[in-house]
This record gives C-alpha cells, structure tokens and sequence, in this order.
C-alpha cells in the first residue's frame, strides 16, 4: 500500500499556515490566559518593588476585637483614633470601613474629621441583598460631608479568582469613583465616559496591575486597639497615610494574590495601601491593548514560518528557543521598564509549536524518502541461506544420507516406521531432549517436533577417524522447529515500523557488504583491484601477507610497480601485461615468483555498473604446493624406478631360480627372498603412512593423551630394543592433552624410536622425556649412536635423502620416514628439531600444542 499520497513540503507557506491554525485553535481552550497570567506572576513575585515610606497600617484584628468588642464598634471609637492620629501628625486617614448606617455618634466622627480635614471614606458597589441589583453604597450624609473624598474599594479579580489589580475608576451610570488609593492624590470622580450608560450599569475604566510588595504582612501595621489606648506616637505616624481597616479572620474582605493564592490571602486595606504605594512610586502597570499581542504572535509566526525551512535540522531548537527567550525577554522589559503588560503568551507557543511542526514535516518529507529507499532495497538481492530447521525430517534424512554416507540409518514418525537401514526402533534411546543429538558410540539420535508430530532420527556413522568430527559437526547444526521459537512482534506504530524496516533493510545491507568483505578475505587466492589507471585500490590479506606490504602502503600503490619490486623482469614485462589488460580489455594469465615461491597471476578487466569506470580484478594463486606435488611426483617416479623396482627384479630372479630347480631350495635363498618381501612391503607402508599424514586435516583431530601415545609406541618397539640388548628408558608422568590424531602421532614416535634403535650400538641407552614447556607438549628422544654429519641436517626431513654413513655402514633405508614425521607434526602445527654431532649421538625434540593451554 502506498501511503506517500500526501505531498508534505516544508516551506514557509505549509508551516507557516499550520502554525496559525493551531494558535487559533488554542484560543478555544483557557491555556494562551493562564500563561500569561502565570508569566505575569512569577514575574512579580521574583522582583518585588519596595513600599513606599508613608504608607502605615492601624489594622482590626482579633486582638482589638478582643479588647473592644463585637463589630460594630460605636463610632466614638472610631473619632478617638482619628483624633489620636490627628495628635500625632498623620498627613492622611483612609478607612476602609463602610459607613452606610446612621449612628448616634456619627456628629463627634464627623466633628473629629473635619478637625483633622484629610480623612478619605470608601464607596462599596454592591447589592443590599441577593434580591436587589448591584448599587453604590455610600456613607452617611454627615461623615460624607465631613470625608475630605470618597472612593471606590473595589478590585477586580481575574478569571482565576486572583487579585493583580483594579480599575482606576469604578461606579454606576452616570458616575465614576475613583479608587481609594486615586482619591487621595486628589482625584474627582470622572463624569465625561460614562454619560450615556444607564443608572444600573456598572462602569469601569482604567485598568492597572499593582506590582504588590510581597504577601499579607508586607506593609507596617499597627493595631487598632494600641493606637487607640497609649498615647499620639508621631515618630509612627507623623506624614505619613494611615489605611485603616480590618484584618481579623473571618471580618473584612480577603484577596487572593500572586504571593499567596488561596493559602493566605491579603486583607482589602492592605491591598489598596498598596496600590497606593505603587501609584505614588509611579509603578503601577498598564494592559497593553489586544492588537499589540496579535500583532506580535503574527510576527512570530512570520519569522519562524520564513526561518526553520531554511535551517538544519540540528539548529531549529536552537533557533525555538531563541525566538522563546527574546519574547519573555520582550516581555519583562516592557513589565519592568515600560510599566506595560504585554501578554505574549499566543506569541510564546508559537516556537512551542513550531519545533514540533517543522519536526514533523521533516519527518514526513524522510518518511517518504525511507519509503520510496525500503521498497528499493526490498528488491535488491540478499544474501541467506535456508536454516535446517525449517526442513521435513524425511528431507533431512536425505540430505545427511548424501552428505555424510552413513553405514545405517532410521526415521521414525510417532510410531510408524518410515525408513530403516541397520537400525531398529528399539536402539531409539530413552530421554531424547528434542532438537539436541545424543551420540553413542558410532550411533548418533535426535527427536525432532514439526507440528506438533513427533520424529525421531537416527544414524549409524562409520567407525573411523572421521566419526568424531562428524558428531561434533552434528551437535552445530539447529534443528529444533522455528514454530517453537519465540518471535518478538512487530512494531504497529508507523514511525516505529519505519524504523524497524530501515534497520533490517541496513543488516541486510551489512550483510551483503560483510559477505562480500569475507569472501574476498577468505578466499585461497590473493585478490587485487586496481583503477583505470592500474593503481591498487583494494587488496586482501593474502597479498599483505605474501608481499610483505602494509595494507596503508598497498592502497595507492601502482600494481606494475608492486610486480616489479618482488618479480623483476624483461620478457613479458609487467608494464606492457598490465596495459594490455587495460587498452585490449583482454584478459592476462602469467607466472609470478614470489619469495622462492610460485604463483599464478590471472589480469581481469571490469567495467563498474552505472558509470564508466574501468579497472582490473588481479587473482593472483599460490601453486607452489602444486609445483611442489609435481617435483615429489617425479621423485616418486624415480624413487620407485629403482628402490622399489631392485627389490622386486631380486624376488623375481630368486623365484626364477628356485623354478629351474626346485628340489635344491636351501634356508638361506628362502631368508633372502623373505628379506626381499619385507622390505617391498616396508617401502609400500611407508608410502602409504606419508599419503595418509598428507591427507590430514583438522576434522580428523581428537582430544588425546600424548604420555600414552609415547608409551605405546615405546611397548611397540621394545622387542627391537630386546634383540640389540637396548635399553628404553621413558621419562615423564604428566597427562599432556592434545586436540590431534593420535593414531598417526604414535606412528611417528615409533618412527623416531625405530630410528634411535637402528643407529644405536648394542647395549646401549635410548632415552625418552615427555614434558610440558608453556603451551607446549614436547618429546625428546636421544640416543647413542653415530651422530650425523653436519652438512646432512639441512637436508634431513627431506624425502628420499639417505645419510651416506648409514649407505656405507650397510643400514639401507627408503628416506620416507623422518619426512612422515616432519609432515605429522607439521599437520599438528607443532615443530620438530635436532640436535646431534658424529660420534656424540642424536636428539629429536617434538613441540606440540596443548588442547587447552588454560587449564
């Protein structure tokens, strides 16, 4: 299914449109106020301002209450505090008591007023009850008389039910207050704006946030009841504006501010005292109008909108939080330098918004680029090989028969019987594990499950050499049902499945690459690529290691230069094969000799797919060993030409000669021609163990004991010892184990202690010491004997090479036998070397490695 349907670009226009649809869409929701409101708070809160020096509080509290009575208070009381306050030099007295019912003693609190000539008295706008619509509640006439002003104690709380201001004038209809703290500054009340709203509107202008000092406590405050009893305390009060009001629990109105919430609200009086300070420290704040924060969110939309689509990808988060830092920082400077109250909330999501938006329409556009990528690679050839497990019994079977020639074999479905061959059902063993071999001697069982169907497989291996190495090989192979394997589920998610997909697609690709990487690195020839102009751009293991050149030197390096630095020559020369290959897109085969070693060079000219670059593929193939085989082949020929063929031609005359008459056959013409007989067949076994040794490989090793191996070979030559009155002293008692084949390695001690036996003097001393020396498992036969000549040690291993001592002393030999040796321990990846001098006896030390050099 193609789901790249949608043609998502990321330009200034699509980004730039989703943007202002999600700022409009959020309008919906409360979330642009409440940010600005909580900017507006933390604000505030972090930098306070300080409080003016000539605001004080006279507060009632529980104590006055307690001291004074029940509220209300006669307002006796209240004349006493103003004239105490009067006494004591306070320039003015606000009370943010409301006055609205006729008392006795209204006269003296009037008298006490006007006496003072500075008191300023509040204005409530608020309904008498809950049946009445809201109106304004004023004092009664004589303190209204008396009041040097009046003005409103309303403030406003916002949507959140905090207090962060209030409107500068305030009433019904036809006139305005204004606020306590505006009044007295002198201000009348405003009746130009309001002259055509009706008597029951309220109406409200000028709106300012007061930047408060801190939370309920902030300002000095006194108590009413102490002012009232101790005498005038101008140091507290003199020139100073004395609100008055209560702050008692449960008496007064309470505020919620930005410094408390709801956990310690503010007492209306100590509110107003503090828009009075903020307004006589000029620090009262203005709302900016609605068209400022709109324009500013456009223009952050704008600048975005024209700005991510251009950059990478690493720096748009950079450039979002830039845009987000310069509109708080915007922000703060118009709160605290300008006295403006910018919202910027709309314009502060928009980088909120548009990381996430221009993320995603990059993610889209490489959404569909991995897309289009996937469906390429999906095409694309893989490598993978059917597993073994997912293959019927009955086809296992089949293949093992072809792979592995058993001798028998069985296969059992549940209990029916569906191919037998030299086993029965009842060799099944018991507690098979499914999908794990169990081997018994020769005889190799599994169960397997397809299907929930129960199989057992059974089969009986050669008893050779080979048969360990098979089972081991046998206990590699899976076989157990993929139905019973888990399989992690794949991801549902679009982004995730994407991933997934990409991931498998790039081990798939890493697969191909590391296939091909190996199968380069692996392969028995060297191989050489060059360019157009013959210059080495890839080169395997093998040529480092044959050439003896660092991989950094090889790459860069001219191909012919490289031929004529380790393989001078003139006919052909490497310059005019290389070229040829290249101008004739012919392809080249010549010799090469490298190191005293022999290699065959094979120039193939290659053009690479989509493109015009040519090149050679140089595979250049090691035929020493070859050459080698064909140099042994003609001394085999040779060899056998004449060592082999003597002893035959002897036989053969004897048994002539018997036949001419053959009632005169005497003992000896029969030992002779018994001589004859056992050393054609001693030629014909030594032929024989060296084909054997050189046919060894790894798969035919085993763990074995290297002691007992010595000590069988010792038993096996101790009758040759007895007849020359030899004696054959083993030294060593160490277990020594080797991953070998040990079958071939007694052999070859015997060869050696033969050897010792033969060159030594009767009554002699053969001397054998098994060790360990590090990882090394060494042996080291010595003897008395003739020693051998210096200049023949070079030449010692070699086969057919007989020591010319040994010819003359009469010891004949086929030269077979220390080169049998050489070529097993060589298979073991061990050494062999020895030490001897005429007339000083011989040597022989084997070193081979130890199975687990660990233990």
């Amino acid at each position: 299914m193609n789901r790249d349907w949608l043609p998502i670009r990321t330009t200034p226009w699509t980004l730039g449109l989703i943007l202002l649809t999600l700022v409009l869409l959020v309008q919906i929701s409360a979330l642009p106020q409440r940010l600005d409101f909580w900017l507006y708070d933390q604000a505030i809160t972090s930098a306070p301002p300080r409080i003016s020096d000539d605001v004080v509080l006279v507060t009632i509290d529980e104590r006055s209450l307690g001291h004074l009575g029940r509220w209300p208070w006669p307002r006796n009381l209240h004349a006493e505090l103003v004239s105490k306050l009067h006494q004591a030099g306070a320039k003015t007295i606000v009370f943010d008591i409301l006055f609205s019912e006729p008392s006795p003693d209204d006269a003296l609190l009037a008298k006490a007023m006007r006496r003072h000539g500075n008191v300023f008295l509040p204005v409530y706008l608020s309904p008498p009850t809950s049946r009445y619509l809201l109106q304004e509640q004023l004092p009664v006439d004589p303190l209204a008389s008396a009041a040097a002003g009046l003005g409103h104690a309303h403030v406003e709380l916002d949507s959140d039910g905090v207090a962060r201001g209030l409107y500068l004038y305030n009433g019904m209809g036809q006139k305005l207050w204004p606020s306590l703290s505006l009044a007295v500054t002198g201000a009348e009340p405003d009746r130009v704006s309001t002259a055509d709203a009706p008597a029951y509107v309220n109406v409200r202008s000028g709106y300012r946030a007061v930047p408060l000092a801190g939370g309920a406590g902030s300002i000095p405050a006194y108590s009413y009841s102490e002012v009232l009893n101790q005498p005038p305390s101008p140091e507290l009060f003199r020139d100073k504006t004395v609100f008055v009001g209560a702050t008692a629990a449960g008496f007064g109105d309470i505020l919620p501010t930005p410094f408390s919430g709801l956990s310690r609200p503010m007492s209306g009086v100590e509110f107003h005292a503090n828009v009075f300070s903020a307004h006589q420290l000029g620090l009262l704040i203005r709302t900016a109008p609605p068209w400022a924060a709109a324009l500013l969110t456009a223009l952050a939309i704008l600048t975005l909108a024209a700005v991510l689509p251009r950059m990478r990808p690493a720096r748009t988060l950079l450039a979002c939080g830039a845009a987000a830092l310069l509109l708080l920082g915007l922000f703060l400077f118009g709160l605290f330098r300008l006295g403006w109250w910018l919202p910027v909330a709309n314009a502060l999501l928009v980088p909120l918004l548009a990381l996430p938006v221009s993320s995603g329409l990059r993610l889209a556009m490489t959404n569909r680029f991995l897309n289009r990528q996937l469906d390429d690679l999906a095409r694309s050839p893989q490598v993978s090989l059917p597993a073994p497990a997912g293959r019927h019994p009955t086809q296992l079977l089949e293949h093992f028969r072809a792979l592995l020639r058993p001798e028998g074999w069985l296969l059992m479905e549940e209990n029916e019987l569906l191919a037998a061959n030299g086993l029965v059902p009842d060799d099944i063993p018991a507690g098979l594990e499914p999908g794990y071999w169990h081997h018994d001697s020769n005889r190799s069982w599994i169960r397997l499950l397809r299907g929930g169907t129960r199989y057992h497989l059974g089969l009986l291996l050669p008893n050779d050499l080979g048969r360990e190495a098979i089972q081991r090989y046998l206990r590699r192979l899976r076989l157990e049902d993929p139905a019973q394997t888990s399989h992690s589920s794949r991801p549902r998610e679009n982004i995730s499945a994407r991933i997934e997909r990409v991931r498998l697609a790039t081990e798939r690709l890493n697969h191909m690459q590391e296939f091909i990487r190996r199968s380069f690195e692996h392969m028995p020839d060297g191989i050489i690529v060059t360019d157009e102009l013959g210059v080495i751009r890839f080169a395997n293991g093998h040529i480092e290691e044959w050439f003896q050149e660092p991989m950094p030197s090889l790459g860069g390096l001219p191909l012919v230069k490289l031929l004529e630095g380790h393989d001078p020559r003139e006919t052909p020369p490497w310059h005019e094969t290389v070229s040829d290959t290249l101008t004739l897109q012919q392809s080249r085969t010549v010799d090469l000799k490298i190191r005293h070693k022999d290699f065959l060079i094979h120039f193939a000219p290659f053009a690479l797919p989509d493109g015009d670059q040519q090149g050679i593929i140089a595979n250049i193939s090691d035929i020493s060993e070859l050459r080698e085989q064909q140099r042994q082949h003609r001394e085999a020929i040779d060899f056998i030409s004449h060592d082999v063929r003597s002893p035959l031609v002897s036989q053969l005359a004897l048994i002539e000669q018997l036949k001419r008459d053959p009632s005169h056959i005497d003992q000896e013409q029969l030992d002779q021609l018994g001589r004859l007989a056992r050393r054609s067949y001693h030629l014909a076994e030594e032929f024989v163990q060296l084909a054997r040794a050189e046919q060894l490989t790894e798969t035919r090793f085993y763990e074995c004991e290297f002691l007992s191996i010595v000590e069988n070979a010792r038993d096996s030559v101790s009758e040759q010892g007895v007849e020359k009155q030899i004696q054959i002293q083993l030294h060593g008692s160490e277990d020594l184990w080797l991953k070998g084949n040990a079958e071939l390695l007694e052999r070859a001690v015997i060869n050696l202690l033969t050897n010792a036996i033969q060159y030594s003097p009767e009554a002699s001393t053969v001397s054998i010491q098994v060790f360990r020396a590090g990882h090394q498992a060494c042996l080291t036969i010595a003897d008395e004997g003739s020693g051998i000549d210096p200049d023949e040690l070079p030449h010692l291993f070699d086969r057919y090479r007989r020591q010319k001592r040994t010819e003359l002393a009469g010891i004949h030999g086929t030269g077979l036998g220390l080169s049998f040796v050489k070529t097993v321990v060589e298979k073991h990846r061990g050494e062999i070397s020895v030490a001897s001098s005429p007339g000083h006896g011989s040597a022989f030390t084997l070193k081979l490695p130890i199975a687990n050099p660990l233990q």
